[in-house]
């Protein structure tokens, strides 16, 4: 079992950046890859980006080039840097864990609660 809990959403101006991080516990950290996935209202939740234990990291869409992931595996922690923020990024932002080496096809089975994340002016 590995619980997930996320921080750091909140409300942003355009072009303005946010920190989200994912605290883990509950097992060993280092095995899982770790991912952002987002739900926007009315659709469905995407992947955003994930980081595998190996340190492979995968971007999706729009947020290439303005996001970063990485991972503390001494704090069992996974961060997503946003910048540049759009309104399109509005979301809630859940974090997740796939058991396993490599960069997983699908979302694994841990999920945090998600944190709100909205960009307006």
């Amino acid at each position: 079992q590995v619980q997930l809990v996320e921080s750091g959403g909140g409300l942003v101006q355009p072009g303005r950046s946010l920190r989200l991080s994912c605290a883990a516990s509950g097992s060993i950290f280092s095995h899982y890859a770790m991912g952002w996935y987002r739900q926007a209202p009315g659709k469905q939740r995407e992947l955003v980006a994930v980081i595998s234990s190996g340190g492979s990291i995968k971007y999706v869409g729009s947020v290439t080039g303005r996001f970063t992931i990485s991972r503390d595996n001494a704090n069992n922690t996974v961060s997503l840097q946003m910048n540049s923020l759009k309104p399109e990024d509005t979301a809630v932002y859940y974090c997740n864990a796939a058991l396993g080496s490599g960069i997983p096809i699908k979302p694994g089975d841990y999920w945090g609660q998600g944190t709100q994340v909205t960009v307006s002016s």
